[in-house]
């Protein structure tokens, strides 16, 4: 089913007072949407199941060409109809038109240099020679492609009239569904891992290939996570790296300080994964979050009946949820008010520890 643009983008071409301009610029914000449904339609998982040391062989490029050649076509088919709406002999007068013009015309520009990079890279020894390299390569460029079209979206409409991205961008909640799942995963997995280096650096020689084998169960726990197919390639091989290793060194006679020294650089590279925290789509989404947040508690405190305070209380939490990976103090209050939840009787004094909690993540 084709992509529909968003209400609030719709409805600001429907307050365009030059119909005829906005049925126009209506035809090319439709293509970007097509595009941005179409880029964001590619499952890598099938192209990830090959020894890590493999290269990317004839056969890979054969399966990967098609792929290729429709992300590049996705990408002309909106300048295509970007050409056909706003030819370049045409010279538009009204000042709101000028501006948009403008913007389409530079991330017109912007998006036909990408497609010539994206080309080019893809001829590179060096990414097609090499499995990981390419599929990285697609995945990171069809990813800056859905972004670039969903910001040229966005800068258009916000010439209509006011808005926010996430009103706008027609792709905005599935990518930020996407990396709200991978950062909370992820936060899982820095903390397990960070968990069983304690255990492991604690553990009796006789418990050590235990330790190893449950690291093993809990990667392939992680692997079958929705975070997992929305991880970028390069992280999954290190991750895949690493249980490669850990296979190969794991036995009854696997020491501990042969553990540890495969085990440690891993911890350190789970820890990265708090980087996530700094893409401005999360930076932006937490911002409204703790707002809502900082109104609802405020609710919550101020209300005269204990039912009323745990009903707000519970909303704040909600809330809370998709913020689950900014911090582990936050984190950990979650986790144990999932084991946990306060009753009505309770939730006054749970409300006064939320806000002191909060306050300390919006420091």
């Amino acid at each position: 089913m084709e992509r529909l643009l968003p209400p609030r983008l719709g409805a600001l071409l429907a307050l365009e007072a030059d119909q005829s301009f906005a049925g126009r610029l209506s035809k090319v914000l439709e293509a970007g949407a097509r595009a941005i449904d179409k880029l964001g339609d590619l499952e890598l998982i099938k192209y990830e199941d090959a020894p890590i040391e493999d290269s990317a062989d004839l056969s890979l490029w054969e399966e990967l060409a098609p792929v290729v050649g429709s992300t590049i076509a996705d990408v002309n088919a909106l300048l295509s109809e970007l050409a056909t709406q706003f030819p370049e002999a045409e010279l538009e007068v009204e000042p709101k038109h000028v501006a948009i013009e403008s913007v389409l015309k530079l991330g017109s520009a912007e998006l036909r240099s990408e497609v010539s990079a994206f080309g080019m890279r893809v001829r590179d020894p060096s990414v097609v020679g090499d499995r990981w390299n390419l599929i990285s390569e697609l995945q990171s460029f069809r990813y800056r492609f859905r972004d670039r079209i969903g910001a040229l979206v966005f800068e258009v409409a916000q010439q209509l009239g006011d808005c926010r991205r996430r009103e706008v961008d027609p792709g905005y909640d599935e990518e930020l569904a996407a990396t709200l799942v991978v950062r909370s995963t992820t936060a899982d997995l820095r903390r397990l891992m960070r968990t069983r280096i304690h255990k492991v650096s604690e553990a009796a020689p006789e418990d050590v290939e235990w330790n190893a084998n449950q690291i093993e169960k809990e990667l392939n726990a992680f692997g079958r996570t929705a975070a997992w197919r929305a991880l970028r390639a390069q992280d999954k091989k290190v991750i895949l790296e690493f249980r490669t290793r850990l296979k190969a060194i794991n036995s009854p006679t696997l020491g501990k300080l042969e553990l540890l020294s495969v085990l440690e650089p891993f911890v350190e590279f789970c820890d990265g994964f708090e980087d996530i925290n700094q893409r401005e789509l999360l930076v932006q989404h937490d911002q409204e979050v703790l707002a809502t947040m900082g109104v609802t508690l405020e609710r919550a405190s101020n209300a005269s009946d204990d039912g009323d305070c745990h009903q707000a209380f519970v909303e704040a939490v909600g809330l809370a949820q998709t913020m689950y990976g900014r911090n582990g103090e936050f984190d950990g209050y979650l986790r144990k008010l999932r084991k946990a939840a306060p009753t009505p009787a309770t939730v006054r004094a749970e409300v006064e520890q939320f806000l002191v909690i909060m306050a300390n993540l919006s420091a």
